[in-house]
């Protein structure tokens, strides 16, 4: 019996972000993607495949040596176009890159964008004290505005739910 493709994603991601840890400089990196996967899953409600190996791939390709044909390869073309869409251009200049990104975002398949308002929300419950809450909040007005119209599976009602009830808090923090 083979196991579960989330299950290899899970140990993919973990050999993929190995030596990298979080700003803090202490907790291991994929701690993050296992986060954002355990998010969609039980706070989003959400146990399609490919959005939770999306999860638990998101930042391989911006943020390792792996590239879009590794994913494609061991995961399928879906998991590969929706983990590219979650990859910033890091080739462009700031200012280009993040609509280029939203716009990327904004074309992919649902899972993508389910995805990055579960990045957001980890993000937002796992930032510092030296990160800005002013800096958090524009992310996830920019995840929300994304996924205004998203319908397609019944787990935006509650991850949007989720983000915004973040944002909220966020603003009040930095209040």
């Amino acid at each position: 019996m083979q196991p579960p493709l989330w299950q290899k994603a899970a140990a993919f991601a973990a050999r993929a972000h190995h030596a990298q840890l979080r700003k803090d400089g202490k907790t291991p990196y994929v701690a993050h993607v296992f986060r954002v996967a355990l998010t969609v899953r039980d706070v989003f409600a959400c146990e399609d495949q490919t959005a939770l190996c999306t999860a638990l791939l998101h930042d391989t390709i911006e943020d390792t040596a792996t590239d879009y044909d590794d994913i494609e390869r061991r995961f399928g073309h879906d998991i590969a176009v929706c983990v590219a869409a979650m990859t910033k251009n890091m080739l462009l200049p700031e200012d280009a890159r993040e609509p280029e990104y939203d716009a990327r975002l904004a074309a992919a398949p649902w899972q993508a964008r389910l995805v990055k308002l579960a990045d957001v929300y980890d993000n937002g419950h796992d930032m510092t004290k030296t990160m800005r809450a002013a800096r958090h909040i524009g992310r996830c007005e920019r995840a929300l505005a994304l996924t205004e119209h998203d319908d397609a599976h019944p787990g935006f009602a509650l991850a949007r739910q989720a983000v915004a009830e973040l944002l909220a808090h966020l603003r009040e923090r930095a209040d």
